[in-house]
């Protein structure tokens, strides 16, 4: 139990590999949904300032449509603060601006990231889905994410993009160097002059990325295809058209929250499942509850745990007020279990409706490519739940250690083998 006297810490990346620190969050909720917290030293990386921690449904909500008050521009989206060298590149990303300039490249991009224009890969993302539960069908046993989940989106957002088959596996490489840094089992820590780790989201560690963005935009300006990224890279809106820069940081946008929020969703989801048979069960009887089903488990199992703004000016939120230039730090999985806004929250339901959770976050940011996350969630549930119907935990899960991804590393589980069913 939290107590009054007890040092709240929503911030330590390792409590995240224990699952959401529900007790805590909700003691925040009812007693400081506007929480002052301390931003301490973690290993290799130093400590901070502190920053505001939001966990009220709300008052989550009010921060992310508000950029006027709250912004992404300043201090960018990320909890530590960048180093001041590398702020202006950071800022170059769409998720780190705010209107106009986000509006500008916002219509850009959304010309070009359809529902149409996705809905083209529909049928192959769903033969992926098929031939990878295929692939494990007979066993009898996998690590769900090792073996299945890591897979899947890295391809299916390749297809999207149109990158070759021979460079998918440095999609992989780029989401853990940047997602996985503060997890011992994928971080890398790269040291400056000064000894201090330097940012994974740094020019020096994304300039391979960069590198490659470049030649593939060029390579798709003069070999045009059906793609995204040639779409992207020819797309003109009112005249305008997307700079190499923003287009780099696009890329990087797409293969990080492209790959990675399917990558933590889908196991997560299972996961939520598998913890609550009474709805596995009924999902396997109610298949046309599967979209209902699939907004419970984000809202169960956000892919993305929190985001940073910066206030604009001195202002108040709930009752605490906030100085000019503070860091404000909302909790997604806060916010999806807010008793003022989910009744019951805590009871998994699959059928719950309405289902205003915010795991594909609010505001201007939400997330651009959550029709092309929901078509991959909703294909590859479809081939696992009803193929292996009797699948179970053959072990405990392991998390990312992250504040940031709610990532799911291994997932083992058991099932009946049944046998291939090879293309069909």
């Amino acid at each position: 139990m939290i107590d009054m006297n007890t040092t709240v810490n929503v911030f330590d990346p390792r409590i995240y590999a224990q699952g959401i620190p529900h007790e805590t969050y909700r003691w925040l909720r009812d007693h400081d949904p506007v929480h002052w917290h301390e931003e301490h030293e973690v290993g290799d990386w130093p400590a901070g300032p502190g920053f505001w921690a939001v966990t009220r449904h709300a008052d989550v909500v009010r921060v992310l449509r508000t950029p006027m008050e709250y912004s992404s521009w300043l201090g960018a989206t990320q909890i530590r603060d960048p180093d001041p060298a590398d702020l202006s590149f950071i800022r170059r990303t769409m998720l780190n601006l705010d209107p106009p300039d986000h509006g500008r490249l916002r219509r850009i991009v959304s010309g070009v990231f359809t529902a149409r224009r996705i809905e083209r890969f529909r049928t192959g993302i769903a033969a992926r889905a098929r031939l990878l539960v295929d692939e494990i069908a007979e066993r009898g046993e996998c690590d769900l994410p090792v073996d299945v989940t890591d897979d899947y989106p890295i391809h299916n957002l390749a297809d999207l993009l149109g990158i070759p088959s021979a460079d998918r596996g440095q999609i992989l490489e780029w989401t853990n160097r940047v997602i996985g840094y503060q997890d011992p089992d994928h971080a890398t820590v790269v040291r400056g002059p000064d000894g201090k780790p330097v940012n994974p989201r740094s020019p020096a560690m994304l300039s391979d990325m960069f590198e490659y963005a470049h030649s593939l935009a060029a390579y798709k300006r003069r070999n045009p295809a059906t793609d995204v990224m040639t779409a992207l890279a020819t797309a003109e809106v009112d005249g305008q058209r997307l700079t190499d820069p923003e287009l780099s940081m696009f890329f990087f946008l797409l293969v990080i929250a492209g790959n990675d929020t399917v990558r933590s969703a889908l196991p997560g989801g299972m996961l939520a499942l598998l913890d609550h048979p009474d709805q596995h069960r009924r999902l396997l009887d109610q298949p046309e509850l599967l979209d209902s089903a699939i907004e419970e488990m984000l809202r169960w199992h956000p892919p993305v745990l929190s985001f940073r703004r910066t206030a604009v000016r001195d202002t108040v939120l709930a009752g605490q007020a906030i100085a000019a230039g503070d860091k404000v730090v909302v909790f997604h999985g806060a916010a999806n279990f807010d008793e003022r806004q989910f009744p019951d929250p805590m009871r998994f339901d699959i059928a719950r409706r309405p289902n205003d959770h915010i795991s594909f976050g609010n505001g201007p940011h939400v997330c651009l490519g959550s029709h092309f996350a929901r078509l991959q969630l909703r294909a590859f549930y479809r081939e696992l739940l009803w193929r292996l119907p009797d699948v179970e935990l053959a072990g405990p899960p392991v998390r990312l250690v992250s504040n940031f991804i709610g990532g799911i590393k291994h997932l083992p589980v058991r099932y009946t083998p049944v046998p291939r069913q090879g293309v069909r």
